[in-house]
């Protein structure tokens, strides 16, 4: 395990497109304030949207689609760099119509109908993802 200290920088607010991709959107957000590291959180509604779950044995994503308008309840997750770019890993938790939830990693596909985001910049080197052999997954190098 390891850590590295970062000191709060700016933080943005963003009412995120109708009818773009959610992690489009993030990221757009964070490059045009030059944001290459940061924490977000955002709340709002779907029209439609695609989640994940990352099978540890097989290491690969199950990716499933709700197809029905849906609220954004939490979306908790960070901006760091992968492979020099602009990379959003984020985590919602959806509601539909009879209030049930459905929870998962935020794929390319959720489709959003109205977002308020909020960008909290962390100020230090930033974080860099690369694949790691024992996960799968990229994760932050470096730490």
């Amino acid at each position: 395990m390891g850590a590295r200290e970062f000191t709060r920088g700016r933080r943005v607010v963003a009412r995120l497109a109708h009818g773009g991709d959610l992690l489009e959107e993030i990221a757009a957000v964070a490059e045009e304030h030059g944001m290459r590291t940061a924490e977000l959180r955002a709340i709002g509604a779907l029209q439609a949207a695609r989640l994940a779950f990352y099978d540890q044995s097989a290491h690969e994503y199950g990716e499933f689609t709700v197809d029905a308008p849906v609220e954004l309840i939490g979306l908790l997750g960070n901006v760091s760099l992968k492979d020099g770019a602009t990379f959003v890993h984020a985590h919602a938790t959806l509601a539909g119509h009879d209030g049930a939830c459905v929870a998962g990693h935020v794929a390319p596909g959720c489709v959003v109908f109205a977002g308020e985001l909020v960008l909290q910049e962390l100020v230090g080197e930033p974080l860099e993802r690369e694949f790691d052999e024992v996960t799968g997954l990229a994760l932050w190098r470096d730490l």
